[in-house]
């Protein structure tokens, strides 16, 4: 990964990760992709299918894959080198630490695909009022959140997230490949990570919001009993589940 030009990976370490900004926060533009397109950031991108997908499709865009596991990462990054596309790039950092990497409306969208529902904790989960706020600081005023998830807790919590702080809603559905009557970008279905064929191989629904992030406004948590998935990741051990 250390030798892959479209890989960065921040110099900070520890302590410093809270209180030192990267040399490359408000500098994408200029010292990475060279040109004036909008910025769309994956967060958890995991192998980086997604960002990688998008980036073939709409060459008018950046793209940046987020994620702290170099060893997924790395598929990505080494897919996009192979085939030459300058518009995607990927950054190794915990999603806690964005703020020091990204200056205020550097970002204009931001996509959640697979990511982990955090059932137990509300501030973990990235599509909480904990995270938004931190989103809010690098987007543009009423720049645009995707989720893309097979978790009926994290679509039920975020639905109500959003309800609750009357956030404009783009598009939802809550099975993307049965809902045909809903217009929507054709790379939602188009695009399929690993994990997400995986879910739909085991016959799970896989549910779709966007929603745009005003600025203005404090963000409240919904105080909802929401009922906990009953099925566990690919692949994990445990309860509770993985990255997807």
């Amino acid at each position: 990964m250390a030798t892959f030009s479209n890989v960065i990976e921040s110099p900070a370490k520890g302590a410093d990760l809270f209180t030192t900004d990267a040399n490359i926060k408000g500098n994408w533009h200029k010292q990475v992709f060279h040109n004036i397109n909008p910025i769309v950031v994956e967060l958890g991108c995991g192998r980086g299918e997604y960002s990688v997908g998008l980036a073939r499709k709409k060459h008018d865009t950046n793209f940046i894959g987020v994620d702290i596991k170099g060893a997924r990462m790395y598929h990505g990054a080494k897919k996009a080198l192979e085939e030459g596309l300058g518009n995607v790039v990927f950054l190794r950092t915990n999603i806690e630490f964005i703020e020091r990497f990204f200056a205020a409306d550097e970002v204009s969208e931001i996509w959640l695909t697979f990511c982990d529902p955090q059932m137990k904790k509300a501030t973990k989960r990235l599509t909480s009022s904990f995270f938004l706020q931190r989103y809010r600081s690098i987007m543009k005023d009423g720049g645009i959140v995707h989720l893309k998830t097979d978790s009926p807790f994290l679509f039920t919590y975020t639905d109500e997230l959003v309800r609750l702080n009357a956030l404009p809603v783009i598009q939802r559905t809550q099975d993307l490949y049965a809902d045909k009557n809903l217009e929507l970008p054709e790379s939602l279905r188009t695009i399929q990570t690993y994990y997400e064929q995986q879910w739909l191989s085991r016959g799970k629904t896989i549910k779709y919001i966007a929603f745009e992030l005003p600025h203005a406004g404090n963000l409240l948590e919904p105080d909802i009993e929401i009922e906990k998935d009953d099925y566990r990741s690919v692949g994990a051990r445990s309860g509770a589940k993985s990255k997807s």
